[in-house]
């Protein structure tokens, strides 16, 4: 199955309430029929993958909503 990007690599300072600022990465890319957005360090360490909703391709503000919410569920696992 081909790997489409939508997003290349954009780098983000997300703010994570009691916790520093982190800098990461993330992408937005499609696998068949599903979206998905990969978040990484700024070294390329592997933080989270999320599948997205349908509808959500060109919705690059919701892009940034969705990293804090991983970021979030991440910091508190």
């Amino acid at each position: 199955m081909d790997t489409i990007v939508i997003k290349n690599w954009t780098m983000s300072r997300v703010a994570v309430k009691g916790t520093e600022p982190q800098d990461v990465r993330y992408r937005i890319y499609s696998r068949g029929e599903k979206l998905y957005q990969d978040i990484q360090s700024l070294e390329g360490e592997r933080l989270h993958t999320l599948e997205l909703p349908d509808g959500m391709a060109l919705e690059t503000s919701s892009y940034e909503v969705l990293l804090r919410y991983a970021l979030t569920d991440n910091i508190a696992a």
